[in-house]
């Protein structure tokens, strides 16, 4: 851990998140966007959905950002807090706005859906090294970053190098690829995002991001082979599951039956899953369940972020033999189930 001085000195957590979350507007209805007479709010962002659910799920985390001197930033952080987050080192930017987005329905991963940002010049995209708490933002066992913050500015690219240079006691750091080829401009995305991710500690990207953004072929072990520096490689394969390399080989865990609501959120709840198996020391396939598990829960909602299931809970479905997990079945409400069921009675509709 990174000496802070002996005085002011930010308290350690298990996890800081840093990045940009803004609030969300979820159609009442079905329908374009257009045609949708109102909508409800809800908040959404890549970093603080990691630290949400981390913190739901019983650890410390804090989330590191800049909002605007607005309203939609007194929710954003009133929300994320209310999830037990630590908030203290969010800033507040009077001449930027906090940014906002609206979506339709659909599947955002498919043609059949619309997404409208008001990003740009947003508070967020002024983060840079001097313009955060550095202190706070290292003062975490695990800090976790993604992609998307590279995107938002040349300050904030910046800022993703300077923590992720190598230096004494820099804390774990995992970073999720999350390309987003609409946030990109003028600026070569492959070769950052594969600059980026080779110096982090832990590296959660999807086979087929790794694909579009970077050209990769031949499943996980193409990724493996372009990113041969992360101790641990976390590559997601949708429906099929997901394969971790690290020091002691390969690991792969298929996904879990789910009845899908909304898939958003899921990418960032897998990733919290996995960094609270990590940082309970668990081994590598129960971290690769719980990160199924968590996204589970988020795939079984219509917004970014689900209750989890209780520690015990998760803990009891990610030791089922195999035979078990498979047989699994998972639909909305699973998280409050009676977990003193018998595991082939944990199933919903």
């Amino acid at each position: 851990m990174a000496a802070t001085g002996p005085r002011n000195a930010p308290d350690v957590v298990d996890v800081v998140a840093l990045g940009e979350s803004m609030v969300t507007f979820l159609p009442a209805r079905p329908g374009r966007l257009a045609d949708v007479p109102s909508f409800d709010r809800a908040i959404g962002g890549a970093e603080s959905n990691v630290a949400c659910v981390l913190a739901a799920a019983g650890h410390s985390a804090r989330w590191v950002s800049r909002v605007g001197a607005d309203a939609f930033g007194d929710h954003l952080v009133e929300a994320i807090g209310a999830y037990g987050v630590d908030v203290a080192s969010v800033r507040r930017d009077p001449a930027r706005p906090t940014g906002i987005y609206f979506r339709t329905a659909g599947d955002r991963a498919t043609d059949a859906h619309e997404v409208a940002y008001y990003r740009a010049g947003s508070a967020a995209s002024a983060m840079g090294v001097g313009s955060v708490d550095l202190a706070a933002v290292r003062a975490g066992r695990v800090l976790h970053l993604s992609g998307i913050t590279a995107a938002l500015s040349g300050d904030c690219l910046g800022l993703l190098r300077e923590l992720l240079r190598p230096r004494p006691g820099r804390p774990l750091v995992s970073f999720d690829v999350n390309h987003r080829p609409g946030l990109w401009h003028d600026t070569d995305e492959a070769r950052v995002l594969l600059e980026l991710a080779r110096g982090a500690d832990i590296v959660f990207v999807g086979e087929d991001e790794a694909e579009q953004a970077w050209g990769v072929e031949g499943g996980p072990a193409g990724v493996r082979e372009a990113l041969p520096q992360p101790s641990v490689l976390v590559v997601k394969q949708g429906e099929r599951g997901a394969t971790v390399f690290d020091r002691e080989g390969v690991t792969a865990v298929p996904a879990l039956d789910v009845t899908v609501v909304a898939p958003v959120g899921a990418g960032d709840a897998f990733a919290a899953g996995f960094l609270s198996a990590t940082l309970r020391g668990l081994p590598v396939r129960d971290r690769l369940r719980h990160g199924h598990l968590m996204a589970a829960a988020a795939l079984t909602v219509p917004g970014d972020l689900a209750t989890p299931p209780s520690r015990d809970h998760a803990d009891r479905l990610a030791a089922l033999d195999d035979e078990t997990w498979g047989r699994l079945r998972l639909g909305p409400g699973w998280t409050t189930q009676d977990v003193h069921r018998a595991p082939e009675e944990v199933r919903t509709p």
